[in-house]
């Protein structure tokens, strides 16, 4: 699982990295969505860092540079919160999904939802090497 939770970091990292980018440079929003805003900045600036956070991790863990538990911690807990943060603005869009319906975005979904998407699986991933690792502590205790 190490190396599909980072080859999904780096695709949550591209993807937020593209959204954040265009924002920045052109100050309009990728795929004319809505752009929302979290303590003034755009929310893919976030979600840029989140999952920079978790790539990094998520690469010391597969070079082995980092404590399995350690790394298994921080991606749980950061994934978690990229849960939380897309999540809200997830609920947030639904008005206008139902309003305008699931072809009004580019990949069917807002681009919040689908980061919330990567979260989710990054997160399932995690756990379940966390549990696994915790059972390997048990057996070798």
């Amino acid at each position: 699982m190490k190396k599909t939770i980072l080859t999904l970091s780096i695709a949550g990292i591209l993807f937020s990295g593209y959204l954040s980018g265009v924002k920045l440079f052109s100050q309009t929003c990728a795929f004319n969505e809505t752009c929302p805003y979290f303590l003034g900045y755009p929310a893919c600036y976030f979600g840029f860092i989140m999952f920079a956070v978790i790539t990094l991790v998520a690469a010391w863990r597969v070079f082995g540079k980092v404590n399995e538990k350690l790394a298994l911690t921080a991606l749980l807990t950061v994934s978690f919160m990229g849960i939380l943060f897309a999540g809200y603005f997830t609920l947030g869009e639904i008005p206008l999904l139902l309003e305008q319906g699931f072809s009004s975005y580019v990949f069917g979904l807002p681009t919040c939802a689908l980061g919330l998407i990567f979260y989710l699986l990054i997160f399932a991933f995690s756990l379940q090497d966390y549990r696994t690792e915790k059972k390997l502590r048990k057996a070798t205790a």
